[in-house]
């Protein structure tokens, strides 16, 4: 058990971090095995709150992959994936939709809620908040991110609310389109002007070796992450949370983290303290 100064010491590293970043915007994509287990899942919400308690305006972004595996088995539609994308006919869109804006982004407004806090779930359809365009016909209805409605999410997080957005996006004509869900994370930090992107995962961060789990990279250059893509170091899994990391970069995010969401206060840890649990992505090298 730890010890009452060391508790105290802790607290005391944590000061000049928020004094640094108090009245910044923090984006948070939440999912993975943090979003599976209720307990982990009550951790990370306490994280995001207290970020927000000490002067931090926070957004959570969060997709949903196994919640919508679940209920395809139900309703007994195939799952089908192309390049590590997910295959949306109109049939999966229907449930991608409803598992993301129904159940996952509710379950997590509650979560918010349940801990003190005061959350407003949003599909990437209310307001135009997520407009995109469609990848190719073989995925069917799956976008990237063109435009973000910003005054939204603004507005909200001035009024001390905490924005939980799922990745479901429209199109041009009004339809829902899926969206990878660190992709929109990574369009939301760049448009609010977020001065970091956390990314939750199932990994310890960006690994030097990606066969070896304990070779965590602390940090990592844009150039570095992009070498990294092109020859092949980085696993499909961990090529589009890159690819969000380097784009919130390349639009003014002052850094992106990388960490794994099943360790307990991970993302208070990454961000108040000297040390660190996870990669973090800077510009340049």
């Amino acid at each position: 058990m730890v010890d009452a100064q060391t508790q105290g010491d802790v607290l005391n590293q944590a000061l000049p971090y928020i004094q640094e970043f108090r009245g910044q915007t923090f984006v948070v994509k939440y999912g993975g095995s943090a979003m599976r287990d209720a307990s982990l899942m009550e951790g990370v919400i306490r994280n995001v709150l207290l970020l927000q308690l000490v002067g931090i305006r926070a957004i959570l972004v969060h997709g949903g992959g196994p919640e919508i595996d679940t209920w395809l088995g139900r309703l007994g539609i195939e799952k089908k994936t192309l390049n590590g994308l997910r295959v949306t006919d109109d049939d999966t869109m229907d449930v991608v939709e409803m598992a993301l804006a129904g159940r996952a982004n509710k379950a997590l407004v509650a979560a918010v809620q349940k801990a003190g806090g005061q959350a407003i779930g949003l599909s990437g359809r209310d307001a135009d908040l997520l407009e995109a365009e469609r990848i190719s016909d073989e995925l069917g209805r799956v976008g990237d991110v063109v435009k973000v409605n910003a005054h939204v999410l603004t507005v909200a997080t001035g009024a001390g609310f905490i924005p939980v957005v799922c990745s479901v996006a429209t199109d041009f004509e009004k339809r829902a389109l899926n969206v990878n869900a660190d992709s929109a994370a990574a369009a939301i930090a760049a448009a609010v002007g977020a001065s970091k992107l956390i990314l939750l995962t199932d990994t310890n961060g960006v690994l030097a070796d990606k066969h070896d789990a304990n070779s965590t990279i602390s940090q990592l250059g844009a150039a570095e992450a992009r070498e990294m893509i092109t020859s092949g170091k980085a696993d499909r899994g961990m090529i589009p949370k890159l690819e969000g990391a380097l784009h919130a970069i390349d639009h003014g995010v002052g850094s992106v983290h990388l960490i794994n969401g099943g360790l307990p206060n991970a993302l208070l840890v990454e961000v108040f303290t000297h040390s660190g649990v996870g990669t973090m992505i800077v510009g340049g090298r």
